[in-house]
């Protein structure tokens, strides 16, 4: 007989501030960021015995610099947990943190674990530049170097040149099949900043938001409180000469961490702490490499499904802006979907979208917006490079 699975709490969240390309947090490495999440999260729970958490799950895009040594187990001895505690690093790109969280939630409801963490972290400022090795030894030519802060990079030629086009070409993509125009990608972006500006000024990040050890950093570096509509339509299109993509509808280069504690009933005895919410369904889906923003659509659809509700029972949704363009395209997609539930606090175009973190920091902020509200049904989805989606949904 197939035994039940247990149900999945989340006990608690956190995250850093997110720090923009070049900025606060780029004198930070990568394993520090990551420790200092996992450690915030265990001071927070004072009655949790750190010799009980049988995993550390973490979500990292890049893998190619100073995280390259398996970062969950880098961070979690940096963060000071025993020895005797394991990690392991997971990379679905911008879904990196939220797959982290997924296969958290999948070993707890077997049974293979009773307390985990998961979370993910990215410094795109620190993202190294790479050198393949030659075909052959000594060279006596000039060698290419890669940076691996965004995209593509050494691409498989056997890959078609219509998959592989650039992030924001996609984006531009995305908006022509949706007929998604400039103006309201910038609308969409201005709304953001609005919405995280306010969202800061009215503490409701004060429950998640937590500092990291020796910078002066108390909030999201790459909100423009002042931005304005005029201020957006200024700014050229850096794909395409004639096109719809610009840094102000683009999500910022960023640098952050985000953490998650995670129990079946058992451990939530163990924590003495009422949970956030309880995890529900989740799902994965894949389209054409260069739509990759729409990845979200069938996700959510999917995860919807198995968790028996409709987009017209959410009540809050946390939604990756990776590009206004992409966003706006899954939101056509959900009919019935309450503008006014969807990224309340703002989202990455403001927040910033430190890759490997994204996909933690919306779950974990989907969850403290259902606690703050006491009950509901939360959503948090996200778009990944190479045609992906996923989606994660949240009960309380």
């Amino acid at each position: 007989m197939t035994e039940r699975l247990h149900d999945v709490y989340v006990v608690d969240a956190v995250r850093t501030p997110v720090g923009k390309y070049g900025g606060a947090l780029a004198a930070v490495r990568p394993d520090d960021l990551a420790a200092g999440a996992l450690r915030a999260l265990l001071d927070r729970t004072p009655r949790l015995d750190p010799a009980r958490i049988d995993d550390v799950f973490l979500g990292n895009a890049n893998g190619a610099g100073e995280e390259n040594r398996n970062v969950a187990r880098m961070a979690l001895l940096l963060a000071g947990l025993p020895v005797t505690v394991p990690g392991v690093t997971v990379n679905r790109l911008c879904g990196s943190g939220m797959e982290a969280v997924i296969q958290a939630y999948r070993s707890i409801a077997v049974g293979d674990a009773s307390i985990a963490l998961a979370g993910g972290v990215e410094s795109m400022s620190r993202a190294p530049w790479v050198l393949p090795k030659p075909a052959r030894a000594f060279p006596a030519g000039h060698q290419e170097l890669f940076s691996t802060t965004l995209g593509w990079r050494m691409v498989n030629p056997k890959m078609p040149d219509r998959w592989t086009v650039p992030l924001g070409e996609g984006a531009e993509l995305v908006a022509d099949r949706h007929g998604i125009t400039r103006e309201a990608q910038d609308a969409f972006a201005l709304a953001s900043h609005h919405k995280a500006a306010r969202a800061w000024r009215d503490g409701l990040f004060d429950s998640e938001v937590v500092p990291v050890e020796g910078v002066d950093l108390t909030r999201d570096e790459s909100i423009r409180d002042t931005t304005s509509r005029h201020a957006l339509a200024t700014l050229p299109p850096v794909f395409r000469q004639t096109g719809s993509v610009t840094a102000g509808n683009s999500s910022p280069l960023s640098d952050g961490a985000a953490a998650l504690l995670l129990t079946d009933a058992a451990g939530l005895e163990a924590t003495g702490r009422e949970p956030l919410a309880r995890i529900s369904a989740c799902a994965a889906s894949g389209v054409e490499p260069q739509f990759f923003g729409t990845g979200p659509v069938e996700a959510v659809r999917r995860a919807l499904t198995k968790a028996g509700r409709d987009v017209d029972a959410l009540t809050a949704v946390e939604l990756n802006e990776a590009f206004a363009a992409q966003a706006l395209a899954c939101l056509r997609a959900w009919s019935g979907l309450d503008p006014a539930v969807v990224n309340p606090r703002g989202g990455a175009l403001a927040l910033g979208h430190p890759l490997g973190a994204s996909g933690a920091r919306i779950t974990g902020g989907a969850a403290h917006q259902l606690a703050a509200a006491g009950s509901g049904t939360a959503l948090a989805a996200l778009c990944i490079g190479v045609g992906q989606g996923l989606a994660l949904v949240l009960e309380r």
